[in-house]
């Protein structure tokens, strides 16, 4: 019965994780507390203590995988950032229509940005630790990619007047970071809907003359 017994166990236990997925392990839990502490306290009141503390590991594991404090902020930052981007994308998806999907995706960002976690670690933290060229740079390479094909296919339509797309996405894109920095400091919750019907505004603008109008799905 002993080597019966024994036998099951061993078949019951997973099998012993590979260096590579132990890693991965250590990696996420940081990043999650990471992002936990960050988002709730703000960068600054965090400490390293804390930190390996919430994900159970030691300061020589977050030396190892971030380098620093820093570097698990960054990487936080950015998982954050492919969040948001995945949200947006997901808004413009889910219709076919191609106007509606470039005015989703816009205030799909916005709505994200209403978030307090995006606010904190995002927007607030973001481009004050890392500062604003790395944090730009971070930014344009979670979502230009949405924006840029958005614009590229309204443009090719006709939907927008033909003109060089990589000038509007940086204009659009910065207009909306603009506003999703202002709305991270705001305490009136009703500049989200002002901010997006003023988004929409904006964008109608960019429509050239004799354009179908959008689908219900856009009215």
């Amino acid at each position: 019965m002993t080597a019966d017994h024994s036998a099951g166990a061993d078949a019951a236990d997973p099998a012993p994780r590979t260096k590579a997925q132990q890693r991965e392990a250590t990696m996420r839990e940081l990043i999650a507390a990471g992002r936990e502490l960050f988002a709730r306290n703000g960068f600054g009141a965090v400490s390293l203590a804390e930190l390996t503390q919430r994900a159970g590991v030691t300061k020589g594991a977050l030396y190892h995988h971030f380098g620093s404090k820093m570097g698990l902020f960054r990487a936080v930052v950015a998982e954050v950032q492919y969040d948001v981007g995945a949200r947006v994308a997901a808004a413009a998806e889910a219709t076919p229509d191609p106007w509606t999907r470039l005015t989703s995706g816009c205030a799909a960002f916005l709505a994200a940005s209403s978030d307090r976690e995006v606010q904190q670690i995002m927007l607030v933290d973001g481009p004050a630790v890392l500062g604003w060229s790395e944090w730009r740079a971070m930014d344009e390479a979670a979502s230009e990619r949405h924006l840029t094909e958005a614009l590229t296919e309204l443009v090719e339509d006709g939907t927008i007047a033909h003109q060089p797309v990589r000038p509007l996405v940086h204009l659009l894109s910065g207009a909306m970071n603009e506003a999703a920095l202002w709305l991270a400091r705001s305490g009136d919750p009703k500049d989200l809907s002002d901010t997006v019907a003023a988004l929409t505004r904006l964008l109608e603008s960019l429509r050239a003359e004799g354009a179908p109008g959008p689908g219900p799905a856009g009215q």
